[in-house]
């Protein structure tokens, strides 16, 4: 019995206030799954700024500070992390971009002494980027993450946007940015051990243990923008109450699938792909499902026809969620036993575990609600 939460915006004076329509969401949800919570957001100017490649990741051996200045040193390039605890979410600049936009997305920060600086104290940051403060979704000159309120009882440096000395100077002739996929190559190498939970251009991932309003409020989704999002409350039946077993699993590019349900043959689609040489991260029957998926979708395959494969290959009972950079859907099994309820409006589309979920966005009164009919795959597109 766990609940899921999904939004995926069509308009976009709505993306400001993503976050606290989401927060709004999965705080119905609780009750569902009251021991752990994870949620993703696409298109945070803070989570995922501009011209940046973002990594989100759990256990990290080193902390937030000295795991970006050993990327950074690494890398040749400038690498910043976010220390959400006990979530760290990874920038660095895209090597997808031109040299004039590297340039203009380039950051840099200075280190003031801080004897007997008080709790939560972090460097000072700069985008260095032309335009008013601010532009990034950072104010120039900002101490932190301005959505993140001070919390009470929060180690020192949580909830808090940590650089390193990124003002080191890149060699003529190297390159100014990366790939996603040489970032988590390189978190691999200088953090191991380290679990990635997320990666790609526009997406954040954050989980946690507790109860899912109040990791929401010290992630700071309520101030959190951008055009989509998804959720997922926790009650464990397959495996411990860990933030590593806490949905969405985001195991490719900018994918998320959260899930409600349990799968009954997930050991043997586990040990298949095993064979063909993907690696697992936990026990979590979700994560079988999350890549089988990404499998698909890196074979060529398109995401309505990954999900139709997962329902001919997978047994159990289940709802799936699915999200990518530019795509949002939902299917349930043959027998449908697992509750789903969706409401579309020219506005927005919106998934949920139950109608109470949904009941407070804007204008639902006018959407078309429906329970998605089972092993038929429903999916949103980006225009």
């Amino acid at each position: 019995m766990c609940g899921i939460v999904g939004l995926h915006l069509r308009d976009p004076a709505l993306h400001p206030q993503l976050g606290a329509l989401l927060t709004g969401m999965l705080d119905r949800m609780c009750d569902r799954g009251p021991d752990s919570a994870g949620m993703a957001v696409y298109g945070d100017p803070t989570w995922s700024p501009p011209g940046t490649v973002t990594v989100s990741l759990l256990d990290s051996p080193l902390q937030a500070a000295e795991l970006a200045e050993k990327l950074t040193a690494t890398l040749g390039i400038p690498v910043t992390a976010m220390d959400l605890t006990p979530t760290i979410v990874l920038h660095a600049p895209s090597a997808d971009l031109s040299p004039e936009e590297q340039a203009g997305t380039a950051l840099s920060v200075s280190r003031a002494p801080s004897p007997g600086a008080g709790q939560g104290s972090v460097p000072e940051l700069s985008t260095g980027r032309p335009g008013p403060p601010g532009e990034w979704g950072v104010a120039q000159g900002a101490a932190r993450d301005p959505r993140v309120p001070p919390t009470a009882g929060v180690p020192q440096g949580a909830d808090s946007l940590v650089e390193a000395s990124v003002s080191t100077p890149i060699p003529d002739g190297s390159s100014a940015g990366v790939r996603v996929e040489d970032l988590v190559r390189a978190v691999r190498e200088v953090a191991p051990g380290a679990r990635v939970i997320g990666f790609g251009s526009d997406l954040a991932v954050f989980k946690g243990v507790g109860n899912p309003t109040e990791l929401a409020q010290r992630f700071g989704l309520p101030r959190a923008q951008g055009w989509q999002g998804v959720a997922h409350t926790r009650m464990a039946t397959e495996s411990a109450v860990t933030a590593e077993g806490s949905h969405p699993f985001s195991v490719g590019p900018g994918q998320c699938l959260v899930h409600n349900g349990s799968f009954s043959n997930h050991m043997s689609i586990k040990h298949e792909l095993q064979r063909a040489g993907i690696e697992f991260d936990s026990e979590n029957d979700t994560e079988v499902g999350a890549r089988f998926v990404a499998r698909q979708l890196a074979q060529g395959a398109d995401l309505e026809k990954s999900l139709l494969l997962l329902n001919d290959v997978f047994d159990g009972f289940y709802t799936l969620l699915v999200s990518t950079s530019d795509s949002f859907a939902v299917v349930r099994d043959a027998i449908a036993c697992k509750p789903a309820v969706i409401a579309e409006t020219d506005r927005w589309v919106a998934m949920a575990s139950e109608y109470r979920a949904l009941a407070d966005l804007p204008g639902v009164e006018h959407a078309r609600i429906f329970e998605p009919e089972p092993e038929e795959v429903y999916v949103w597109r980006r225009s």
